[in-house]
């Protein structure tokens, strides 16, 4: 007997890795890991990838049975990694470099693959998640957004502004404007 190896999409922080593991041993499957992006089951619970895609996809998760979906998933995996590389990282790595390092592959390659399967290219997708990251760290209100584009590695906030209104087709003011609450004039209150 030997084990099965699920690859699972929408897998994104540590809350999916324990609810992935929830439902696979609520079905009476024993998951001897779970990591972002794939699940290995014990060698004395093997499963067809087919019966357990609908247990997860309830879930909002998907099993991926084609290659070029699982290898897409790893990137987008491996990309979350990178923007913490980013992050946190004195002399970071480019793109291409911590992806080639992680796959053992050409960047070339792994851009064609992801490319295909996504229908964006890394770059463009990596810059999606940058975006996100900034409109988490507008909404906490705790930083400039001088200090945002540093710690995102943009080049100045001008450059960090206008890629947010590229992506968003907001201004980082108008983002930040709907983000307040609404409040009521005193003398409208009932």
């Amino acid at each position: 007997m030997k084990t099965t190896r699920l690859h699972i999409k929408n897998m994104v922080c540590p809350r999916c890795v324990s609810a992935v593991r929830h439902l696979l041993e609520q079905a009476g499957y024993r998951p001897a890991q779970v990591t972002l992006g794939e699940a290995v089951l014990a060698k004395d619970t093997p499963a067809d990838p087919k019966e357990v895609a609908p247990l997860l996809r309830e879930a909002g998760f998907d099993v991926l049975m084609d290659r070029a979906e699982q290898l897409t998933e790893q990137i987008k995996t491996a990309l979350a990694e990178y923007l913490e590389h980013l992050r946190t990282a004195r002399m970071p790595l480019t793109t291409s470099a911590f992806l080639t390092d992680r796959f053992a592959a050409t960047y070339s390659h792994l851009s064609k693959v992801f490319s295909r399967t996504a229908n964006l290219t890394i770059e463009k997708y990596l810059i999606r998640m940058k975006i996100e990251q900034v409109k988490e760290l507008l909404s906490y209100g705790e930083l400039t957004l001088g200090e945002i584009a540093e710690q995102m590695r943009y080049s100045s906030g001008q450059h960090l502004s206008n890629q947010f209104r590229q992506v968003t087709g907001r201004s980082v003011s108008e983002f930040r404007r709907d983000l307040m609450p609404k409040r009521m004039s005193l003398d409208k209150i009932a």
